[in-house]
């Protein structure tokens, strides 16, 4: 599954370094139908998770995964072949939503094979996808030097066929009993339904959240996403604990060329302090905080971190070349362990307070704060952050930094209240599970 995800992130970073350049160089679009194309996919993107996650709960996560690899090895291909507008608009749309169901899938996998050491495969997971996303730009550079149409074509067919590449080792892999998986006359499993493996945990005890083992007698009864208040309210918190996201792609480059006297060959140093820091300390970090109060503990701090890297932003302003270069290079660092701290806390936070009967489905749920910010995210920073000066980036560290708390406070009420509840709850499986009992291997 680690090769696969590496052959499907080498054409990532293939495609994301390279299609910009496609589409006005070979396609002909102008900058502001390239803006609406991006925008659109990545709107279509923020359906990718949940609708992962749903089918999840219905049919195997491997199967999931080999299609979402083939559909976008169809519409990739397709591009190869299509100039108008309204279809690229619509092939491009599916490829980003296949590629977020995807991604919400390859972490639904790792939370039934990984198990309680799923902190670990997370840690690998990201330091490979980093290599992935490196490679890719290395091969996608190579091309963008020949510059000719062929060359941008061959970038696009070489990120279809690592698809199709992923697809085919995903197919060698075996996949363990699903959680929560609805079944047909399953009536008589409701009693054991609540059962979780050791790190689920039930709802918030607020009214109107969804407890986990309160179904009804003579019927299995799935808790639901849309439902739990205290889920939902995780995933609405999540969302700004992924901005870091946006900062690194959008704010440093931006902020660096329109506010600073920093040398913009600085900009590519960025993201090869990001891709190294995070293939280098990722597994350090994540055994730090691989457990749910640990991750949840590792939220504030990743408030504070981001508060210090936007308090640097602001001061770049006015400073000189030198001042400017140092403050850049820092928050880059500031902004990449932020990112390391977000990729454990978000992962074992979105598991850990997801019922383990309906694992799938929540975590398809939680899947939608990194694809909302990554629409939302550089609208927010180029529309009011950076319009407002270093005002603005002082306003979103402390912001960030305020619902970093706030989070991490909702999350250990959470995780208290599941101990305090009757039935199931953190601890050992039951040693004889029923059907309907979450196994993750």
């Amino acid at each position: 599954m680690l090769l696969a995800q590496l052959l499907d992130r080498t054409g990532t970073g293939v495609w994301s370094a390279s299609s910009v350049l496609y589409f006005t160089f070979v396609i002909g679009l102008d900058a502001g139908r390239i803006g609406l194309l991006l925008g659109a996919a990545a709107v279509a993107g923020i359906a990718g998770s949940p609708l992962a996650g749903h089918l999840a709960g219905r049919f195997p996560v491997r199967s999931l995964l080999i299609g979402c690899h083939l559909l976008r090895l169809g519409t990739l291909g397709a591009l190869l072949v299509v100039t108008r507008f309204d279809v690229l608009l619509a092939l491009v749309a599916v490829t980003y939503l296949g590629d977020r169901a995807a991604k919400a899938l390859e972490m639904l996998f790792a939370t039934r094979v990984a198990g309680e050491r799923r902190g670990t495969y997370q840690a690998l997971s990201r330091s490979t996808a980093n290599a992935g996303y490196a490679v890719g730009a290395g091969i996608a550079a190579a091309g963008l030097a020949v510059g000719t149409p062929a060359a941008y074509q061959a970038l696009i067919l070489g990120n279809a066929l690592s698809f199709a590449a992923a697809a085919a080792l995903v197919r060698r892999t075996r996949e363990q009993r699903a959680e929560g998986r609805v079944a047909a006359g399953a009536g008589g499993a409701a009693s054991g339904g609540g059962a979780a493996t050791g790190d689920a945990v039930s709802g918030d005890s607020a009214p109107g959240d969804v407890v986990p083992g309160d179904a009804v007698p003579g019927r299995a009864r799935v808790p639901s996403p849309w439902r739990d208040r205290g889920y939902l309210r995780f995933v609405l918190l999540d969302i700004p604990m992924n901005l870091d996201d946006s900062v690194l792609a959008v704010g440093l480059p931006l902020w660096l060329v329109a506010h600073t006297d920093a040398p913009h060959t600085l900009v590519p140093a960025f993201l090869v302090i990001n891709t190294v820091l995070v293939v280098v300390l990722q597994l350090r970090v994540s055994a730090r905080f691989e457990k749910p109060r640990q991750a949840a503990a590792a939220v504030s701090v990743y408030g504070l971190t981001m508060l210090a890297c936007c308090t640097l932003l602001a001061l770049t302003t006015g400073a000189g070349t030198v001042a400017a270069t140092v403050a850049l290079l820092t928050a880059a660092v500031l902004v990449t362990v932020a990112e390391l701290l977000r990729s454990v806390s978000s992962w074992e936070l979105a598991v850990s307070l997801a019922p383990g009967e309906a694992r799938a489905s929540y975590l398809g749920v939680a899947g939608m704060a990194q694809s909302v910010q990554k629409s939302a995210g550089p609208l927010l920073l180029t529309g009011v952050v950076m319009t407002a000066g270093p005002a603005g980036w002082l306003a979103l560290g402390t912001g960030i930094a305020a619902l970093s708390v706030l989070q991490r406070r909702s999350a250990i009420r959470r995780l208290d209240s599941a101990l305090a509840a009757p039935g199931p709850g953190p601890g050992p499986a039951p040693a004889a599970p029923s059907p309907s009992a979450a196994q993750t291997g």
